[in-house]
């Protein structure tokens, strides 16, 4: 579809040019900022947030207040292993009467509010839970057949990249998640499905937000969630994505044991500096590159690289040929991705036949290739679909010229 032009009354006239948009839009929203944020990790009552540790911190914790080691590792079972999974200080079973008592009255265990939950026609639920300040975050479970049931976690409120193709771009950057609040979707997520579903098995920080923009943070959720005396998820089942902050990238590769997916979703720079922008700053070059380098230490290590296909833009025949191109050299898993329509879309899905045909030039070619079918998307459940933008949206970029008659 053409893109529209804007209207008053008779008359047409051009919208304001990007720039001036991205102007007005930073801002209105700086305003916004200033007025919701608030430091993440801190309660109201400024009593500290257990779930915001990892075991040696809360180890330490409970030593500076008089108690053992031992105890330490009672209550850490009590917040993740067990089947506890506690969520009150009424739920801490097994603890004496005094450390519960100074655990009440110094800490917290609770860093979200569950809101609702939707249920798609195909099963996936989507969880809506409200922060401490009011805003709404949403995580996604997504069961399988063969007992496999996967969380899709979000780590922000919104998000600064604003990949064109993405609902939750739209909202820019409102939070960055504390490690408490990305760690207790999991956690949630087992609380109520699990009788359900069957253990949740994996973990995919695939949801709001870029998680390596929140790096910090996302790094010390995921080592709580594959802790062996805690949730215990496998480090290769948690999969944190990223859509190609390098020096991030590099960070994360080299201080974590989970995997690693990295949104690619073109073939040449010029049309990812259109979808995606971060890529002026880290082009294909760079972000391909860094992983070729880093990824020759790393012992049976694959990246797992995500490509969401939008009819004529990116998923040509010669699109297929230049990604076996691309990635040659770096060992990898390709993952086609269904478009998820949305409010204010500019995009159309890829036939299901155009994806055949993509999939089967890369396969023919050697790679190990994925389709990944929409799930929950009746719901916006589905990948991209996350979020409310609301009044503040980040502003659509200018379309290359030989795809404004495409989208």
């Amino acid at each position: 579809m053409a893109l529209s032009l804007m209207r008053t009354g008779a008359g047409v006239f051009s919208p304001p040019s990007p720039d001036r948009r991205l102007s007005l839009f930073r801002r209105s929203f700086s305003t916004f900022r200033r007025r919701s944020l608030r430091p993440t990790g801190v309660s109201a009552d400024s009593r500290v947030n257990l779930k915001e540790m990892e075991f040696t911190e809360l180890d330490k914790w409970v030593q500076s207040h008089g108690f053992r080691t031992g105890q330490a590792m009672m209550l850490w079972k009590c917040l993740y292993g067990n089947n506890t999974l506690a969520h009150s200080h009424d739920e801490l079973e097994g603890l004496n009467k005094d450390f519960r008592k100074m655990i009440s009255e110094n800490a917290s265990l609770k860093a979200l509010t569950f809101k609702d939950v939707h249920t798609a026609s195909d099963g996936t639920r989507k969880i809506l839970f409200s922060l401490e300040e009011g805003a709404v975050i949403e995580t996604v479970v997504i069961p399988c057949e063969g007992g496999r049931t996967t969380v899709c976690v979000s780590s922000q409120v919104g998000c600064a990249m604003n990949c064109q193709f993405c609902y939750t771009g739209r909202m820019g950057l409102r939070k960055h998640l504390s490690a408490a609040e990305i760690v207790e979707q999991a956690v949630f997520a087992r609380r109520l499905f699990t009788n359900e579903f069957g253990s949740i098995t994996n973990v995919v920080f695939m949801g709001m937000g870029e998680p390596l923009h929140n790096i910090d943070n996302v790094i010390k959720a995921s080592n709580i969630m594959v802790d062996e005396q805690g949730l215990h998820f496998s480090p290769r089942k948690v999969t944190i994505s990223t859509s190609g902050l390098v020096p991030q990238l590099k960070r994360f590769l080299r201080e974590s044991s989970c995997a690693l997916a990295v949104s690619l979703n073109a073939t040449t720079d010029e049309v990812r500096n259109w979808i995606m922008p971060i890529n002026r700053k880290y082009n294909l070059d760079t972000l391909l590159g860094t992983l070729r380098e880093e990824l020759k230490s790393r012992h049976k290590y694959k990246v797992l690289f995500e490509y969401v296909m939008l009819a004529g833009v990116n998923d040509s025949i010669e699109d297929a040929k230049r990604l076996t191109e691309l990635v040659n050299g770096i060992p990898c898993k390709i993952n086609l991705i269904s478009f998820n329509p949305h409010e204010g879309s500019q995009f159309k899905p890829t036939t299901d036949e155009k994806m055949f045909e993509f999939r089967n030039i890369l396969v023919e070619s050697g790679l190990v290739v994925l389709l990944r079918l929409s799930r929950g998307d009746d719901k916006m459940a589905a990948c991209g679909q996350l979020g409310e933008p609301g009044e503040f949206k980040m502003p659509l970029l200018r379309v290359p010229q030989q795809f404004q008659v495409g989208v």
